[in-house]
């Protein structure tokens, strides 16, 4: 679905206004380490991992619906970020699930889990 990709391709301009267009009012994301319920937490995280990870590529890779209706859509993916961390080449990836739902003819996030991959 082109939603995911808008998504990400808002991501990437690292500007989180871009990014709120496509947040529903409600929702939620599930960090590794922090829940975020506003749109206000949501920047913040944003805002700060994009000052820690400069210049970064962030992707969606191995994406699967598991779940595409009328109303909403589920999918599950691999994200992979690269960029650089004090000068230095970092890299990381981990697992994602993100939930869209559709409200006056517009496809919105409404939540996103993001988790690091299973050891």
């Amino acid at each position: 679905m082109k939603v995911l990709h808008n998504y990400i391709k808002a991501t990437n301009t690292h500007k989180f206004d871009e990014v709120r267009k496509l947040l529903h009012p409600h929702a939620v994301y599930f960090f590794s380490d922090q829940t975020c319920t506003t749109h206000e937490e949501i920047q913040t995280y944003f805002e700060n991992a994009w000052s820690i990870v400069q210049e970064e590529n962030y992707q969606a890779q191995d994406v699967k619906w598991i779940y595409a209706g009328s109303d909403s859509a589920t999918c599950t993916y691999t994200y992979f970020y690269e960029g650089y961390i004090n000068g230095k080449y970092a890299s990381g990836r981990g697992r994602a699930t993100n939930i869209f739902v559709k409200e006056s003819d517009e496809w919105l996030l409404i939540h996103e889990h993001l988790s690091p991959l299973p050891k």
